[in-house]
């Protein structure tokens, strides 16, 4: 839990520097715009009839609807994910497998086998550790609304929300499970059963893998493995809490990924428009099917 806080802290700390960093550079545009002003004839003040008002930056403006629309998708997920068969039965196997494991000393052999047998330096270990925190996975995904949302990117601020809200749903089912089970780690700190870093990557690698496909899912997934195994070859883990992190991260992942694959504004499909022979525009255009 600390190394937790310690990640949840530096990526905090990361998040907060870069929305400073992108208020300044709205500030310097804005200074430089006023300096132009300034240099150019000046306009009698009677003829001013109305001042506008600074406007805010456009991904500010975004971000004051992004909370609502993660909230909405947060519930859909878990509705979602949670009231589907074939979700449940995989996430029941997952489970009872690592009680199976955990029962039958399975999980014991493989700490010990790794214990005497060391597969990661200290650099490596580090490395995997941060990468697969779920603190670094929640702000990539915030650093992914704020650039597209700046970019006017409306498909990747889309799918930006998707990756945080799949974040929130794995995260909160997963701290759920662990405080419910209050088991303790190979190393003998507490909450072991299931694995953060483990379900919060495989989440990340299955929303990636549903919008790009398989060029980016399987090193996504080769990825998130890495970071299982070092959960495991640190001591921070059982290999039962890893099958289950992995199983809830790949189901929720997917779940609420396939089905926001593709940008949706208030049910409405948006779909490239070119206009016609006697009308060339380019565009976009709104579908819905009643």
């Amino acid at each position: 839990m600390d190394v937790l806080c310690r990640d949840v802290f530096r990526s905090g700390l990361l998040y907060a520097c870069l929305v400073i960093a992108v208020s300044c550079a709205n500030l310097v545009r804005g200074q430089t715009s006023r300096a132009s002003d300034q240099n150019s004839p000046q306009i009698p003040n009677e003829i001013i009839k109305e001042e506008v008002p600074p406007k805010e930056p456009f991904w500010f403006e975004h971000a004051k609807t992004c909370l609502a629309d993660s909230s909405d998708r947060f519930f859909e997920g878990l509705k979602d994910t949670f009231l589907r068969t074939d979700n449940m039965v995989a996430l029941l196997l997952a489970g009872g497998a690592s009680v199976a494991m955990h029962n039958e000393r399975t999980d014991e052999h493989i700490a010990s086998h790794l214990r005497r047998h060391r597969g990661l330096s200290n650099f490596w270990d580090e490395t995997f550790n941060i990468t697969g925190s779920p603190a670094t996975h929640f702000s990539a995904a915030a650093l992914w609304y704020v650039i597209s949302a700046e970019n006017q990117d409306e498909l990747n601020r889309q799918r930006a929300i998707t990756m945080f809200s799949a974040l929130s749903v794995t995260g909160t089912m997963t701290m759920g499970l662990k405080a419910a089970r209050h088991n303790d780690t190979p190393n003998g700190d507490n909450w072991s059963w299931p694995s953060a870093h483990t379900s919060s990557s495989f989440t990340v690698a299955s929303v990636l893998h549903e919008f790009y496909g398989l060029k980016v899912g399987i090193p996504a997934y080769a990825l998130a493995s890495l970071v299982a195994y070092r959960m495991m070859d640190a001591g921070d883990h059982w290999a039962s809490d890893i099958v289950f992190g992995a199983t809830l991260g790949w189901v929720v992942g997917h779940t609420m990924a396939g089905k926001h694959k593709e940008l949706e504004i208030a049910g409405f499909q948006l779909m490239p428009y070119f206009g016609n022979i006697n009308e060339p525009a380019i565009g976009i255009s709104l579908v819905k099917r009643f």
